[in-house]
């Protein structure tokens, strides 16, 4: 029986994911709800939905548990800002998470929980971590005491004085007046007191009004709905520290058992070579690649290009490439299909809940590639490669060619079209605009301006075709 193979953080070690009686656990950072996702988030998200895919193809029970952090300074300051409920501020930013996971199928979890509907869970894993002198009380609030916990930093393996140095160097801790009140540096918030900035947003507390720290609410959310110990915890390389090891820290000084069996981590992105950061305008989004005519799955197809453990330069022709293979895909498809006398409605039903079969016959190599530490890009390789053939499948044996490809096509999140794709370019009015200033341009001879246009438009990702009298836009890649 195949199992899915996958690199374990915290034992540095590629081990099989196990099949559990009741179910299996998993549960994923979700997004802090202040703005719009950008294309470095999904990565992650789009990893972790490949895994979720594999598991539900081995029949895997799965609960998967996605949060979503709708308190912290930054949710706090936007509603502030414009003058809205936290509630009203972040579930506007929900819906547009949700709008854009759906864009690029992602399969929803099973539970979605937000941070502010489990204040009370939180609070109470706060008291017991007092009551057994892993935590003390500042002036309203509440450190997690490093000290007492002697397994901190098994995740990322950093020994104690250099957390504290990562620590005084985070972003904006010295900001905050009350963390000077903590007895090391390393030691981190669990509650925090309430601020006049804070405005109408705190919960009463023993401690006093105020709010939770980001670790807790993890901590908390993960054991209400998956228990003492989680089977799969991931998240983007960037939460190994210090938000995961403060989660292992917290829950398995508060219960006693092993926090997570298995730790996934999904490594950065880069665009068109450079880190992404605000100041140089590269944290893209769906809606700015949609404007470019980038279709969410191939946003999709290109986020799964790289081996999740390396980091991906993310590029427009990465982009171009993406789209040109699910063109080649869906055209293959419906070759296959119709080999079959089987249509495409019926087929991607029959997508949605087809499992992987003990044996395979036509694609073992794609699969083994998958099943082996999530190796996206060989297993394209493979995929690709037995398309190249063209395999003239036998009748008889077109049931489980079909079950395969099926199994192949649902692993990747492939979004089969009703109709011919290149037919489906819909061209938005700012690019039919320039090419026809560009085409005024080239009629009064201005050839320089025209030039401009054409490079601009390219790297937009459209190609414009000149005729004696007119012109065609087309995407880059046709």
């Amino acid at each position: 029986m195949m199992n899915l193979k996958l690199f374990n953080t915290q034992t540095r070690q590629c081990e099989e994911l196990r099949k559990k009686e009741d179910f299996f656990g998993i549960y994923c950072c979700g997004p802090t709800v202040y703005g719009p996702a950008h294309i470095g988030n999904f990565r992650t998200y789009v990893v972790q939905d490949t895994v979720l895919r594999i598991l539900n193809l081995l029949n895997f029970n799965v609960k998967y548990v996605r949060n979503l952090t709708d308190v912290d300074d930054k949710t706090i300051r936007g509603a502030s800002e414009q003058h809205q409920s936290l509630r009203d501020y972040t579930q506007y930013w929900i819906n547009i998470f949700n709008r854009d996971c759906q864009r690029l199928n992602l399969l929803p979890p099973s539970l979605e929980p937000r941070a502010t509907e489990t204040i009370q869970e939180q609070q109470a894993l706060i008291q017991l971590l007092l009551e057994k002198g892993h935590a003390y009380v500042r002036n309203g609030s509440v450190y997690f005491r490093i000290n007492s916990f002697k397994d901190y930093g098994k995740l990322s393996r950093l020994e104690l004085n250099s957390l504290q140095t990562q620590e005084q160097n985070s972003a904006g801790l010295s900001n905050d007046a009350d963390e000077y009140d903590r007895e090391q540096v390393a030691d981190f918030a669990l509650w925090k007191a309430y601020k006049a900035e804070d405005g109408e947003v705190f919960w009463e507390s023993p401690w006093g009004k105020g709010r939770p720290g980001w670790h807790i609410e993890c901590s908390a959310m993960s054991h209400l709905y998956l228990g003492k110990t989680v089977d799969l915890h991931a998240g983007g390389i960037d939460l190994c520290f210090p938000h995961h090891e403060n989660e292992i820290a917290q829950s398995e000084a508060a219960y006693g058992s092993p926090f997570v069996h298995h730790w996934l981590h999904i490594a950065h992105l880069k665009v068109e070579g450079q880190k992404m950061s605000k100041s140089l305008g590269n944290l893209l989004t769906l809606d700015m690649l949609q404007e470019k005519n980038y279709a969410p799955e191939a946003v999709r197809y290109a986020l799964l290009a790289g081996h999740y453990r390396q980091s991906l330069n993310f590029t427009f022709d990465l982009l171009q490439a993406s789209r040109s293979a699910l063109q080649k895909i869906q055209t293959y498809t419906l070759k296959v299909l119709e080999r079959a006398q089987a249509s495409l409605d019926s087929f991607k039903a029959f997508m949605n809940s087809v499992t992987l079969p003990e044996t395979c016959l036509f694609l073992p190599d794609f699969f083994e590639s998958l099943l082996d530490d999530l190796n996206v890009p060989k297993a394209l390789g493979c995929l690709f490669s037995f398309m190249h053939k063209d395999v003239n499948v036998d009748q008889a044996q077109m049931p489980q060619f079909l079950r395969e490809w099926a199994a192949c096509l649902y692993s990747l999140g492939i979004v089969l079209k009703n109709e011919d794709v290149s037919e489906l370019i819909e061209i938005p009015l700012p690019v039919r605009r320039m090419a026809e200033q560009r085409w005024i341009a080239k009629q009064a001879r201005n050839f320089k301006e025209a030039d401009d246009i054409r490079h601009i438009l390219e790297q937009s990702g459209w190609k414009i075709l000149d005729s004696k009298e007119s012109y065609k836009i087309i995407p880059m890649s046709s």
